[in-house]
């Protein structure tokens, strides 16, 4: 298949394409008149690095992937440096929870704080509400 019909079924574009076979990612054969072609096999080496970007890897990270496909195992996934890349990812996106349930808890204190204020004391007065109001009465026009 030429890379126009690549990119439709694999449901990218022709320049991403184009930029992945600089990456060295994706090789593409050559017709005699120099046309790009490609088989079911790029499609499918296609797919796997988009469902992994999909995933959050980098397309740097999707290499090991590749490598795996293009050595003759049926999935990306079936070699020791494809799982090192996934083990890699998951400590980061544990590293990534642990800072959002800090980040989480931080606010929920916060929350917590503001709204022990607000029942202490007296009602606030916003000032942008304040001066919401007083153009409602004058008619929008500014004092």
């Amino acid at each position: 298949m030429r890379i126009g019909e690549l990119a439709e079924r694999a449901g990218t574009t022709t320049r991403t394409l184009r930029y992945y076979e600089s990456r060295g990612l994706l090789t593409a054969r050559r017709t005699e008149n120099g046309y790009r072609t490609y088989d079911e096999d790029d499609l499918r080496l296609l797919r796997q690095i988009r469902t992994l970007q999909d995933f959050g890897f980098e397309l740097e990270e999707t290499r090991p992937f590749v490598d795996c496909l293009r050595a003759g195992h049926p999935s990306g996934d079936a070699c020791p440096a494809s799982l090192a890349v996934y083990r890699r990812k998951l400590a980061e996106l544990d590293g990534l929870i642990d800072q959002l349930q800090s980040v989480r808890a931080q606010v929920g204190a916060q929350l917590l704080r503001a709204e022990a204020e607000l029942a202490g004391g007296p009602e606030p007065r916003c000032e942008l509400e304040a001066g919401h109001d007083e153009r409602i009465h004058t008619g929008g026009r500014e004092r």
